[in-house]
């Protein structure tokens, strides 16, 4: 099967030869067809992507703003996709938001993600100093290995089911008045006799925040499978984890934001994730706002989650609704029918 290279026309005066030139290195030897308009989004669905943008000095493409505007009025329009991206960036600003939202937008237009799905090269490359210094090559080399890397898991990777798979629920609300564990009440129905669920409740400050400890004290508590300040999340949360095949967080906004717990949750994931990766983990997640701003709640989770730890993300990996009073999500208008396809989503992507 080609690899289909998503590559938005530059803007004018911005021609791009740097991702041309990492494309170029990365995708030798391979079967590739170029998609470079909004009109060549032809015959996409089941392929693999490699969404290649280059963005200019104000962080912007205007063919690329073409083809987002199109990945959300088709839903289905990439139905089966896996895909990774390459965001090159004229300065040092633009490339991850950039990368986020094309990722959303990828995603809702019923594309997976491979764990880690991001090669940014900023103006400088300077975003690639550690992984050159690891490597031993200057920043340039890294970048181009960087590429290389995730066009082979674009190429090969496929997410393993399970006869029985185990979900971790992770959420930091009230059973009694939130929307989000309304939501959650009923895709458990339809989940829990084929999948084994955990809940774990992050509320009442049980989980404290990273507090930034040198990276050699990190790495030996999570070489040891622990975290300097323990409490619930190395007792509970990490042996959940590491067991778990699929995360659904439970989102409500708070303040256009993940709220402080379930923030603190993925802030001290990093010392787990310097152990091992979470390539073969999917991630799903609710998001209900009270009045606006799903989306960025929901990108949130894509940066984080996928994007920096690692995990996979399933098409159409969150279920984003509005809905204020206590009582109301259950009472929107198709919400039986959003439900159900969230949850056979969750059951599709994960059993046998």
């Amino acid at each position: 099967m080609p690899i289909i290279l998503i590559y938005p026309t530059p803007d004018e005066g911005w021609a791009g030869q740097r991702l041309e030139d990492i494309l170029r290195r990365a995708l030798a030897g391979r079967e590739v067809r170029m998609v470079q308009t909004v009109k060549d989004m032809v015959n996409l669905e089941g392929q693999r992507l490699l969404f290649a943008l280059a963005l200019g000095d104000n962080g912007t493409n205007l063919e690329y703003v073409r083809m987002l505007s199109r990945l959300r009025k088709e839903p289905g329009l990439l139905a089966g996709c896996t895909a990774g991206l390459i965001v090159d960036g004229a300065g040092e600003l633009y490339t991850k938001s950039a990368a986020a939202e094309a990722a959303l937008a990828l995603n809702r237009a019923g594309c997976a993600l491979v764990g880690r799905p991001l090669v940014e090269g900023t103006g400088s490359l300077a975003n690639f100093a550690v992984q050159a210094q690891l490597l031993e090559t200057n920043l340039m080399g890294a970048y181009r290995a960087a590429a290389a890397e995730l066009a082979d898991q674009v190429e090969h990777f496929a997410f393993s089911k399970k006869e029985r798979p185990e979900v971790l629920v992770l959420h930091a609300s009230s059973h009694h008045t939130s929307n989000t564990m309304d939501l959650w009440s009923r895709v458990r129905e339809q989940v829990e006799g084929r999948c084994i669920i955990q809940e774990i409740g992050l509320r009442n400050g049980t989980v404290s925040d990273c507090s930034g400890c040198p990276y050699t004290m990190c790495l030996h508590f999570g070489e040891q499978g622990g975290c300097f300040y323990g409490g619930v999340m190395q007792d509970e949360v990490y042996p959940a984890v590491r067991t778990a095949d699929a995360l659904v967080l439970l989102c409500p906004n708070y303040n256009d934001a993940l709220s402080a717990n379930l923030t603190a949750f993925i802030n001290r994931l990093t010392a787990l994730f310097r152990q091992t990766r979470f390539y073969d983990k999917a991630v799903f997640a609710i998001v209900v706002s009270g009045y606006s701003g799903g989306d960025m709640v929901a990108r949130q989770v894509v940066a984080a989650m996928n994007m920096n730890k690692s995990f996979y993300l399933p098409q159409n990996f969150a279920l984003i609704e509005t809905a204020n009073t206590p009582g109301q999500a259950l009472a929107l208008p198709g919400i039986g029918d959003r439900l159900e396809s969230f949850s056979h989503n969750i059951l599709d992507t994960l059993c046998l």
